[in-house]
């Protein structure tokens, strides 16, 4: 049955310290059949076995090459191997490949950030602002691209925008033209509209020459204070450090060089949108102030949490 699969893969992933040991054994479970999450949870309630979902052909989103002819056979070696990397506390989205954003489903792996539910307030914090405005071909900068959750929201969601990111990593920024191609058979339209630079985000030289053109920058650039190093292993081991650490014992020392590089970037009354750590937003709306912006809050994320500085230039 395929709910006594799911309990016996969870009390493993419990034993490993995973916080939501049955979500993600349902999750792998559902990738490793080529399934939905709620195809799963249907199957539990109706006390089904695996045959039941297991594709005709043999075949699973997650096979393991082995070349069995019998489909349970296949999923069960694409579901154990699986389970094992996720009880070594391998992130989950990097042993699916993928993950969602907005309407975005982005692929990631070692090497690259994981997007993360709050800076999806981030983005909705600018496309308001954008709506607001009714700017019909706003002009936009995604400084610290990552896998390009931000700007290939912005793009794919606001016809006839213009976006041009920027990623330090070459190996991270591998991750944003594979996820710009697979938005890109999406949303057609957007390929001539999304330019990526690799280059530093902080350097005034960095998209020079758009100074003073740019109607809003929204950007999750590295804030996490090198004091504060995260405790989940899947943070700490996984993720880049260079797209961690804000490069101060506080980390506000790269956010506030992002500060100082949209400040350029901007036209009069342009914005800046930009994700910060918990403790930074009284600083870094000061920070903003003192390097010229008009006006400079702090907005929260779904939780009610000071999540995101929002300067007015």
């Amino acid at each position: 049955m395929i709910a006594d699969l799911i309990r016996q893969a969870a009390a493993q992933l419990r034993e490993a310290g995973i916080e939501t040991p049955e979500h993600d054994a349902k999750l792998l479970l559902a990738e490793a059949m080529d399934a939905e999450l709620r195809d799963i949870d249907k199957a539990m309630l109706m006390g089904e076995g695996l045959d039941s979902l297991a594709p005709a052909g043999g075949g699973c989103r997650a096979a393991t090459g082995g070349g069995q002819a019998d489909p349970v056979t296949n999923i069960l070696a694409a579901f154990h191997a699986m389970l094992s990397r996720r009880a070594k506390r391998e992130p989950l989205q990097y042993i699916t490949g993928h993950t969602p954003f907005r309407y975005l489903d982005l692929q990631v792996g070692p090497g690259v950030f994981i997007p993360r539910p709050e800076t999806e307030t981030v983005v909705q914090a600018g496309l308001d602002w954008l709506t607001r405005h009714s700017m019909i071909h706003p002009r936009m900068v995604d400084l610290c691209a990552g896998s390009g959750a931000i700007g290939l929201s912005i793009v794919s969601e606001v016809p006839g925008s213009q976006v041009w990111a920027v990623e330090l990593s070459p190996r991270t920024a591998e991750w944003t033209r594979r996820n710009l191609a697979v938005t890109a058979k999406r949303y057609p339209s957007i390929a001539s509209n999304y330019q990526l630079e690799v280059a530093d985000a902080t350097s005034l030289a960095t998209l020079a020459q758009l100074d003073g053109t740019i109607d809003i920058v929204i950007t999750n650039p590295p804030y996490v204070p090198q004091t504060d190093i995260p405790e989940q292993p899947e943070v700490r081991d996984w993720d880049p450090e260079l797209a961690l650490y804000g490069g101060s014992a506080d980390g506000t020392l790269i956010p506030e060089r992002i500060i100082e590089r949209a400040w350029r970037l901007l036209k009069p009354g342009g914005v800046l949108v930009m994700e910060h750590d918990l403790t930074q937003g009284e600083r870094l709306v000061a920070y903003a102030k003192a390097t010229g912006f008009a006006t400079a809050s702090t907005g929260k994320d779904w939780t009610g949490r000071d999540r995101y500085l929002f300067a007015e230039k």
